[in-house]
């Protein structure tokens, strides 16, 4: 083989050797938290301090004591979207807490997907050593085999792509779910769509009870003036009646008397 071919064979070979590293490989420890309690700085608060009391109350708002999870599917590149709606509502609601979480997909995909890279290791290998392989098992090489085998770096290749496109397909949910402390507000897989920022500001809005008694305080409100002002104008009315009403009687009784 001369050097293109080399080069052709080495890099799908060694791209699928590192998908399986990976694949397989292990969490990396987390790091360390660096300890600042035991050291504190020059403008530390210190736990009497008033001032460290009036900016623990200035943290609190509207939103405080709320969780929203935004759970949604991380291989969909949905994580932009994900970060503008947390920013849309910790702007909303100050002191509302938002966590990001990937949701991940049915685990029938995800056995799947961790199968594939077998599957192409597999398949490349037959292509290699197909001759060797099936009069080990009793079989004569198929037709479809020798085509293949002509072509086989090409195959190779379509072997890796339309193996890394499955891959990426089954760990990918489509998902977009919006929980508010632990209830689901909006869901993308029942609605088919992403929620708008309007939307999504509504539903948590009705989720949080200060907001909600606010609402529900105003409208009594409006309703009783518009209710206080009908009979005043009704009175008015029925006061004006009776008086034009004695004018013409009282005129009645002067022609009757000239008369």
């Amino acid at each position: 083989m001369d050097r293109v071919q080399l080069v052709l064979l080495g890099l799908p070979i060694l791209l699928f050797c590192s998908d399986v590293v990976t694949l397989f490989a292990p969490l990396p420890p987390a790091a360390p938290q660096p300890d600042n309690q035991s050291r504190p700085g020059p403008n530390a608060f210190q736990p009497g301090d008033p001032s460290a009391d009036a900016s623990a109350q200035a943290v609190d708002g509207p939103g405080s004591g709320t969780t929203v999870d935004l759970k949604f599917c991380a291989s969909c590149s949905y994580r932009g979207t994900a970060m503008t709606m947390k920013r849309m509502l910790e702007t909303s609601f100050p002191g509302i807490h938002v966590m990001l979480e990937n949701y991940p997909p049915p685990f029938p995909k995800r056995a799947l997907s961790k199968a594939v890279p077998i599957l192409q290791v597999g398949a490349m290998a037959t292509l290699m050593a197909g001759d060797q392989i099936f009069p080990r098992f009793g079989m004569v090489p198929p037709p479809w085999y020798y085509s293949l085998r002509a072509n086989r770096f090409g195959t190779m290749a379509s072997i890796w792509l339309f193996g890394n496109f499955a891959q990426s397909f089954l760990q990918s949910s489509g998902a977009f779910e919006v929980y508010c402390n632990g209830q689901l507000v909006f869901s993308k897989l029942s609605e088919q769509r992403f929620p708008s920022e309007l939307e999504l500001q509504q539903l948590i809005a009705n989720r949080i009870p200060d907001s909600h008694d606010t609402i529900d305080n105003n409208i009594p409100d409006s309703q009783d003036t518009i209710d206080n002002n009908i009979p005043d104008s009704q009175d008015t009315v029925d006061n004006n009646i009776p008086d034009s009403q004695v004018e013409e009687n009282l005129e009645d009784l002067v022609l009757d008397d000239e008369l």
